[in-house]
This record gives structure tokens, C-alpha cells and sequence, in this order.
């Protein structure tokens, strides 16, 4: 991977982690486009991930020093039922994440053809948000947190965006769209940090997960994740808060049929 190209894929990353339009598939089309085998993407793609995690952290620090202020309060306030909610919807993909990873790293080599029809599957779920509206509820509950959690599970699926299923998830089950956006990018928070620290220990057992990518490369594309990501994390609240996510179905439904019909063709 040249360092324009991980420049590239690293605006890619940002930007797509945040719009509901899934960045794996986005990587995983570019990566294609690029002639990148999988074994080369597999540590860049944690790299920009980390990247996209701090970019959060960025933007939503208000929020996130709201958090750590409560929970030192010791008590079961507001701020501790949120972090409870966190946790509660981190356990399937904790599942996923120690049972299941080798499974799910071979879904990513498996090619494009997955990404078109999980792209389809991702419009299909944000057009349903726009036409149900259920009376919204005030807080995200406990069952509304594991629930969005299994959704969060699945969408390790490439094409299937986690940010637009989980917060699809959130607005079928009657939960305001002001609360969702934030909550479903700070829940992924400690998962993208668990599977990079589970890449760093394969690679100080010896396994070689860095493939032939550059030092210079990784860092460019690192900067660029951070940067697009931090843009489109802002961007994001405040287009989930409005309501205007058939646009990102329009969009899947064009990039997912075209990806298909170019395997199909190629």
C-alpha cells in the first residue's frame, strides 16, 4: 500500500465510520480497487479504526467527561445508568470479538460481492427508519441497549454499516434520535480498542499481522482517518437529529447494486 493510497483509504475510513453507509465495505471496495490483499489491510484497518475511536473522543468529550464525572460520584445517577446501557450493549460483540474472530476476519477476505448485498441490506434498514416513526422514548433502557448491542454484533458483517444499524436499531425501538447518535459512537468505543489490543499481542507473540505496509504509510493514513473522522462524527449528530438518513439509503442502494453487478460482470 503507497502512502497516497493509504491517504485515501484513510479519509475513506473517517468519513464512512460515521455516515450510516459502512466503512468495512468502503475499505474493503477500496482495498479491491487498489489491488490490496487482505493480509495488507488487516492492520491498516485497525490503525484507521484507533484513529476514527480518538476522533470520538474529540468530538464527544463534553459528553464523555460527563460520564467519568458521575461515575466518580458513586451513586446510581444518570451518568452510571448510561455507562450501565454502554456496557450492557458492548456484550455480544465481546462474544463475537473472543469466540468468533476467526470467523469474521474470513468474511473480510471473502471478496465483494458480500459488501454489495450487505450495502442493500443497510439501505433497506434506513429507509424503514424514515417511513416507521413509533412514539419515541426518553432514555435508551437496558433491552434497548443489548438489543442495539446484537445489531452492533451483526454489522461486523462488510457493507453492513454499524453506525446506520445500530442507530436504525435505536429508532425502530422508539428511542429519541438526539440520544442515538452519541450513544452509538461512544459504544464502539472499547470494542475497536479491544481488537487493537488484541493485534498488538498477536504481534508481540510473533504473528505477523502488519503485512507490507510502510511505517509512513500506516501514519498517513492514520492522520487522514482522525481528521475525516472528526468532521464526520459533528456532521453525523446533527443529520441523525434532523432525520435525513434516506439519503445514505439512496446512496447504498446505488453503491451496493453497483458493487454486485461489477462482481457478477468483472
Amino acid at each position: 500500500m503507497s502512502v497516497p493510497e493509504a491517504i485515501i483509504l484513510g479519509i475513506l475510513q473517517g468519513l464512512t465510520e460515521y455516515l450510516p453507509v459502512s466503512s468495512s465495505g468502503h475499505l474493503t471496495i477500496g482495498s479491491a480497487l487498489f489491488g490490496i490483499h487482505p493480509e495488507d489491510n488487516l492492520v491498516f484497518t485497525v490503525m484507521v479504526h484507533v484513529a476514527t475511536v480518538l476522533s470520538t473522543l474529540v468530538i464527544l468529550w463534553k459528553e464523555i467527561a460527563w460520564i467519568v464525572k458521575g461515575l466518580f460520584k458513586f451513586e446510581m445517577n444518570a451518568e452510571t445508568k448510561y455507562s450501565i446501557n454502554i456496557l450492557i450493549s458492548m456484550i455480544p460483540i465481546a462474544i463475537i470479538g473472543f469466540f468468533f474472530k476467526d470467523s469474521v476476519e474470513s468474511i473480510f477476505s471473502s471478496g465483494v460481492l458480500i459488501v454489495g448485498i450487505m450495502l442493500l441490506i443497510t439501505a433497506a434498514l434506513l429507509t424503514m427508519t424514515h417511513y416507521y416513526k413509533p412514539r419515541q422514548k426518553e432514555n435508551i433502557n437496558h433491552k434497548d441497549a443489548f438489543i442495539i448491542g446484537l445489531s452492533q454484533a451483526v454489522a461486523v458483517i462488510p457493507g453492513l454499516s454499524r453506525s446506520g444499524t445500530t442507530i436504525a436499531t435505536g429508532l425502530l425501538l422508539g428511542n429519541k434520535k438526539a440520544n442515538l447518535a452519541q450513544f452509538s459512537f461512544l459504544m464502539v468505543i472499547p470494542s475497536i480498542l479491544g481488537e487493537a489490543m488484541l493485534d498488538i499481542l498477536k504481534f508481540s507473540q510473533g504473528v505477523d499481522v502488519t503485512g507490507t505496509i510502510s511505517n509512513v504509510a500506516l501514519i498517513s493514513g492514520f492522520i487522514a482517518a482522525f481528521v475525516s473522522g472528526c468532521i464526520a462524527c459533528k456532521w453525523m449528530i446533527n443529520i441523525v437529529r434532523r432525520g435525513k438518513l434516506i439519503y445514505f439509503a439512496i446512496y447504498c442502494s446505488i453503491v451496493g447494486l453497483a458493487t454486485i453487478l461489477f462482481t457478477l460482470l468483472a
